[in-house]
């Protein structure tokens, strides 16, 4: 299989201007409709495939998503691989506001989403998948950005914890501070279901994680809301950019034979019965 990217972009990375050869498709999935339209072009020569997870006007919430489709789409569109970005709260001291964090796991908080494909939807796949998750982000893809970031001196942690929560709204102090008792490292609204639909569908998957805040857990800190997260969002967007035009010939110089193939092959062994990847 050859390389091709599907970058999934968050608050305020939804740039379209960062393609090549840019163009639009609208497609269906057995799921409904993705977020928004396809944006096929390249970065750094590099084919890719451009998606607003909350269309590009954000108009969808966390909840609404339909996070089935954007991945089925990506993977039609012949993506092998998903990068995304996506604003976070910080729940460690030393994960300041500005930095990036790789994440590795997550912990599952949502409770209204669809969480696989395997369902019975019409003209989805059949049967049932119990797919493994012991580590639902890929380490080669998180080792090339982190050396990339620090060739571009920028502010990285290599691995962190991701609490994604239902969401819309944002979590109270005795939540937050919930959070951090159980050792995790950012809070989000959209890892899950996406990381995992990712790897069900034999997809390798990368989150660039994007702290703007510390949550509500800090008690010289104001509180997290959208004025402030938007603010501190815009400052991060440029060097974020960098990174993605840095890396992204990196991930498509790499073989990932092997990688690919085990993936497709442990997505196969987990349907019963029978395989549809």
């Amino acid at each position: 299989m050859s390389f091709k990217l599907g970058i999934i972009g968050g608050t305020g990375m939804d740039d379209p201007d960062l393609f090549e050869g840019r163009e639009e498709t609208f497609v269906e999935t057995p799921f409904g409709k993705p977020s928004d339209a396809l944006i096929h072009g390249k970065m750094g020569g590099v084919p890719c495939v451009l998606l607003a997870r909350h269309g590009r006007k954000h108009t969808v919430n966390p909840t609404q998503v339909n996070y089935r489709a954007n991945l089925w789409a990506l993977r039609a569109a012949g993506c092998s691989h998903v990068l995304v970005t996506t604003a976070c709260g910080s729940l460690q001291e030393d994960i300041s506001p500005g930095a990036i964090v790789l994440l590795d796991q997550f912990i599952d908080r949502t409770n209204q989403r669809a969480l696989t494909c395997y369902d019975g939807t019409p003209g989805g796949p059949k049967g049932v998948c119990h797919t493994p998750m012991a580590q639902p982000f890929c380490k080669i893809m998180r080792r090339l950005i982190a050396d990339t970031a620090s060739d571009l001196s920028l502010k990285c942690h290599g691995a962190g914890t991701c609490v994604t929560i239902e969401g819309p709204r944002f979590s109270t102090v005795a939540e937050s501070n919930l959070f951090r008792s159980w050792g995790a490292h950012v809070v989000n609204m959209t890892t899950v279901p996406e990381a995992p639909l990712a790897n069900e569908l034999g997809l390798c998957y990368a989150a660039i994680a994007l702290p703007t805040d510390y949550d509500c857990w800090k008690v010289n800190e104001a509180p997290v809301d959208v004025p402030a997260c938007l603010a501190a969002f815009k400052k991060m967007t440029d060097s974020v950019k960098k990174l993605l035009l840095a890396v992204i010939p990196k991930l498509a110089a790499h073989d990932w034979t092997e990688r690919l193939a085990a993936l497709q092959t442990t997505a196969a062994q987990s349907i019963i019965p029978g395989s549809d990847i």
